[in-house]
């Protein structure tokens, strides 16, 4: 079976041949990206540094991308967002699986709106969701992560 030399070229041009079709109908009928659309709610993907003590949650969706962070200081605890565009408004909201706890509005602290912040009464608990709405460019963009990431690690917990 292997002495003809059709068989191997065969076995050689086939897989190339069926990745190169994977590809070329991914290009043809995969969804295309596009701008965002004013008025259009898009949804932001959790990152997995949101799935282990991190320190930092990042969400995003294509360029878009956020980033909380949960500060210790002398004023209290609060999340710090960082965004990678410019945002209108930001709200929040901590709690447990149910959907009716009432979100807080984040407060921008630098002046481009690439900042945003909000004070907490304590750390979140690890079976506590985090929802938040950010507005950017007239679009909204919705994501909803754990609090695994702010978990203390043990080593912090030894100290």
């Amino acid at each position: 079976m292997f002495t003809n030399k059709h068989v191997i070229i065969a076995m050689i041009v086939a897989p190339i041949l069926s990745v190169l079709a994977w590809i070329a109908v991914g290009q043809l009928t995969g969804e295309k990206p596009h701008a965002a659309r004013p008025g259009q709610s898009y949804p932001l993907v959790e990152k997995s540094n949101c799935r282990y003590e991190s320190g930092t949650c990042d969400l995003e969706n294509e360029e878009f991308q956020l980033r909380l962070t949960f500060q210790e200081s002398d004023t209290g605890q609060e999340f710090v967002l960082s965004a990678s565009h410019p945002l209108q408004g930001v709200v929040l909201s901590v709690g447990e699986q149910d959907p009716q706890s009432p979100p807080s509005t984040m407060r921008a602290s630098d002046g481009q709106g690439l900042e945003w912040r909000l004070a907490l009464g304590g750390r979140p608990g690890p079976d506590e969701r985090i929802r938040l709405v950010a507005r950017a460019g007239e679009s909204s963009y919705f994501g909803d992560a754990g609090t695994i990431f702010l978990q203390p690690g043990p080593e912090s917990a030894e100290r």
